[in-house]
């Protein structure tokens, strides 16, 4: 049975607040809190690990859960890239090279392997496990393009966020109107949110001289796990009425 959510409008809403929230959440722990990029990234790759496991031991689809695994990844995602790019002194666009070339070949082993990356499709444990590798580190270079966007490309942070809304935009438009692989579509619209998340945290947080909002780490982590707490426990009641409707037409 496949373990993943549909896709629907709904779920871009909530991976957006979720990698939005692994910015400021991650942010909060490794600058606000001052706990470091590289124990951040040792935290936060743990806590990914129980998830993950969970996760995969489920047997059925449990929206709980799985939005939990997304936001893990989203965090670990954050401190990794703050990692490769400050820590070790890599410089954003090098560091975002390096993870766009580790998420090629993850997608090249994916489709070697002969699991589909249709992610509809994903109901064996190796697909399954692929699906959250390629997840992992598409928020992790999402983190690294949204900063170099931000940082290093002069946009700022509402030009960056403005600038891969726009992409964004356009890749759904492709969907509906051309005949592009809607497997491809959605695999970079997937990748596209997360440097969207990243630079949307960055201008909720990040001072006003700096063309942030300045809303803090906290408070900013505080609202946008609220909002993503109610879609998830709205997802969690359509799916439970889903399933009794089922058991009743069973029954």
């Amino acid at each position: 049975m496949n373990k993943l959510p549909q896709i629907t409008l709904a779920f871009w809403v909530m991976k957006i607040c979720a990698t939005t929230l692994g910015e400021t959440a991650g942010d909060l722990l490794s600058m606000t809190l001052n706990v470091g990029y590289a124990v951040s990234s040792m935290i936060l790759i743990s806590v990914f690990l129980v998830t993950l496991v969970t996760q995969l031991f489920s047997k059925t689809y449990n929206p709980v859960l799985y939005w939990i695994v997304i936001l893990s990844t989203s965090t670990a995602g954050t401190t990794m890239s703050d990692f490769m790019d400050r820590t070790l002194g890599l410089g954003y666009a090098t560091g975002s090279m390096i993870l766009i070339a580790i998420l090629l070949a993850i997608f090249a082993v994916w489709r070697l392997s002969g699991d589909s990356l249709n992610v509809n499709r994903i109901q064996t444990l190796r697909g399954e496990m692929f699906y959250w590798m390629a997840i992992l580190f598409s928020n992790t270079l999402g983190t690294a393009l949204g900063d170099y966007l931000a940082d290093d490309s002069g946009l700022g942070f509402a030009g960056g966020a403005l600038l891969i809304g726009s992409t964004i935009a356009l890749v759904v438009a492709l969907k509906y109107c051309t005949r592009i692989s809607s497997v491809l579509l959605f695999w970079i619209a997937f990748v596209l949110t997360r440097p969207f998340g990243a630079t949307l945290g960055d201008f909720l947080t990040k001072p006003l001289e700096k063309g942030g909002l300045d809303f803090g780490t906290i408070g900013s982590s505080a609202v946008l796990a609220g909002i993503l707490l109610v879609m998830i426990a709205g997802a969690a009641y359509y799916k439970q009425r889903g399933d009794r409707q089922v058991a009743a037409e069973l029954g």
